[in-house]
């Protein structure tokens, strides 16, 4: 079972080490209803980043090709991961076939008022909803989310409380991010928006495929620990 950061040797590991965003942060104890957002990109960035898996930090992806811009902050879920879970509940949802999920991170946009400026920060959030987004035969999920007591959006409750032309700005976005001057448009669709109750599902499937695909990290972390305190002891 993937530790919600109170354990001791989360704290330890925090102490000593640089936490990974994905792996080493904690997706909150309130998890699904509140979760934290590892935020890679603001609306200001002309650059597009995204954490380096191995290493945590952040690097660039690529530019953004186009004046369109991300219009809230996007990151990550930390401990989540899209894999055959998320796969299948895209299948049942869309009645598409052969989808897989993107092995990455559950992908997260949270609307806020306030004006922040970069990147590499951790965000309390409630998720109220989320696109069904297909990348190639790739499930890709985005949930959008509020950031917790926000003065303007942090009474949402669900999608529908959103306006309309913001929930329209994310899809436009999404939609066109990938695609390249004088290149072919990249195949991109979102299938559907749904509101809370299905953004938790998405959640919670993400968690448990995290938990299928690295659920011995914490065994690994305790060993390798263990070992460090042999040395120090000799």
């Amino acid at each position: 079972m993937i530790s919600n950061g109170s354990d001791p040797i989360w704290k330890l590991m925090g102490a000593l080490f640089r936490p990974h965003p994905w792996h080493g942060l904690s997706i909150g104890e309130g998890s699904p209803n509140n979760v934290r957002a590892f935020i890679e990109i603001v609306p200001t960035d002309t650059m597009k980043y995204e954490i380096d898996k191995v290493s945590g930090y952040l690097k660039v992806d690529r530019p953004q090709r186009f004046s369109n811009v991300c219009p809230t902050l996007y990151g990550l879920v930390p401990q989540t991961f899209c894999g055959v879970r998320i796969a299948d509940f895209c299948m049942q949802k869309s009645g598409k076939t052969g989808i897989i999920g993107d092995g990455d991170p559950l992908d997260i946009c949270v609307l806020t008022e306030k004006t922040i400026n970069q990147g590499g920060i951790i965000i309390s959030s409630i998720p109220i909803g989320g696109f069904r987004m297909i990348d190639g035969n790739e499930a890709d999920d985005k949930i959008i989310a509020v950031m917790k007591g926000d003065a303007v959006y942090g009474k949402f409750q669900d999608i529908s409380d959103c306006p309309f032309s913001i929930v329209e700005r994310l899809k436009h976005y999404f939609l066109t991010y990938k695609n390249i001057p004088g290149e072919q448009s990249h195949k991109t669709e979102i299938t559907e928006t749904y509101g809370r109750s299905e953004a938790f599902e998405v959640i919670r499937r993400s968690q448990e495929d995290y938990r299928e695909k690295f659920g011995r990290i914490q065994e690994i972390l305790k060993t390798f620990l263990d070992e460090l305190k042999l040395n120090v002891d000799e």
